[in-house]
């Protein structure tokens, strides 16, 4: 079997952090509500970098980011079980020292106008490859690169962009060769190029139904240096993948830990709340509510821990990173709806942060490959012997 059992120093980690939530992050969370009954944006950037000054006093900086780079280089398994414990609140907060992936395959000059500025909170930047007509379907991207002696001159949308709103430059992937991406030679025909804002693009809030507030990035004659190219033309897909692959299994394990205090809160209010004579909790549709949900929860915690185990192992994990978020954004909709099925009205209201997670986890069934596109990972990997349903544990 797969041990993940955790030393004693791997304990320490996480139990700080399981603190840290509960006493920093999670006292904010009635404000939060607040501002947003009140039309009001969420907790402010000089709140968050509070919390983030806090952390980093503690260590906690840079979780995943090298030792090289002044971060704690934490492996998957680890990482996960923070990232899980932070979970547990519907604060976006983050830990700072953190940088894209493939930033780290910018040359020397380019990590010193970008790398080293991210990892220290000076620059912002945000991973722009979805298109309004190309979003699990990556390979149809229009945006295009023409070359203009050794400039590129950009054109095109982008759009559901994390951080598009915040960012000061863009990761952003535009068709370079168009006879090839027309052929479907995508690992040819791509390039990834770093674009400062003030080099022209700008970026268009787009309104949701969570606090999530992604944009729309517009690209009208962008002219770009060559030296701003990431890696080398025509090969901007290859680190697309690898941006997107770098982490499935750190989104289902955030759901974990929501979906753990979830049902926390549903047994708080079915021992407390009384109908007919008796807590709800002697009722035996609410025991199976609760029951379902812990089976399904400690399933998920051992989907994503595998997953992570087989990212720290260096083999390929796409199949477990697809199983383990295709089953955390599934089972965590499904809890929350029982959590707000036992609290009643007062669950469907503003009063209680469950509604808002109702909203929140629901992105996780769209966002980073939708569950339609996970079943069909899945199934062709098994389809075509590249995974068993055996298993691999032993």
């Amino acid at each position: 079997m797969v041990d993940f059992s955790l030393s004693d120093e791997e304990k320490q980690v996480r139990d700080w952090v399981r603190t840290f939530v509960r006493k920093e992050i999670i006292p904010l969370e009635q404000e939060v509500l607040r501002r947003e009954r009140a039309n009001q944006p969420g907790l402010t950037a000089d709140v968050l970098k509070e919390l983030q000054d806090k952390a980093k006093a503690s260590g906690f900086w840079g979780v995943q980011t090298p030792e090289d780079y002044g971060g704690m280089g934490l492996g998957a398994v680890m990482s996960a079980l923070l990232e899980a414990e932070l979970g547990r609140s519907f604060v976006q907060f983050r830990f700072g020292g953190h940088a894209d992936n493939i930033l780290y395959y910018a040359n020397d000059e380019q990590k010193q106008r970008y790398l080293l500025p991210t990892l220290s909170g000076e620059r912002k930047s945000c991973f722009a490859i979805t298109e309004p007509g190309a979003g699990s379907d990556a390979r149809n991207i229009r945006t295009s690169a023409r070359q203009d002696g050794t400039d590129w001159i950009i054109n095109g949308e982008k759009t559901f962009i994390t951080g598009g709103n915040e960012a000061d430059f863009t990761m952003v992937f535009a068709v370079t060769d168009k006879d090839k991406h027309s052929k479907r030679h995508t690992d040819q025909s791509v390039t990834c190029f770093l674009v400062d804002r003030d080099q022209g693009w700008r970026s268009e809030y787009i309104d949701t139904m969570g606090e999530w507030g992604p944009a729309a990035l517009v690209f009208e004659d962008v002219r770009v240096p060559k030296e701003n190219i990431l890696g080398e033309v025509g090969n901007g897909f290859g680190l697309a993948m690898k941006w997107i692959g770098r982490g499935r299994y750190m989104l289902p394990a955030r759901a974990l830990g929501a979906c753990e205090r979830l049902i926390e809160m549903a047994v708080e209010q079915a021992n407390t709340r009384v109908t007919f004579g008796e807590p709800i909790a002697n009722r035996q549709a609410i025991q199976w509510m609760i029951a379902d949900s812990a089976v399904e929860i400690e399933a998920l915690r051992w989907l994503v821990l595998h997953a992570a185990w087989v990212v720290d192992q260096g083999q390929d994990s796409r199949h477990w990173q697809s199983i383990a978020k295709l089953y955390g954004g599934v089972k965590a909709n499904e809890i929350v709806d029982r959590v707000l099925q036992i609290h009643g009205g007062m669950g469907y209201t503003r009063e209680l942060p469950v509604e808002r997670w109702y909203r929140e986890l629901r992105l996780l069934r769209i966002y980073e490959g939708t569950d339609e596109i996970q079943r069909r990972t899945i199934a062709r990997n098994i389809l075509k012997g590249h995974a068993s349903v055996s298993g691999t544990l032993g």
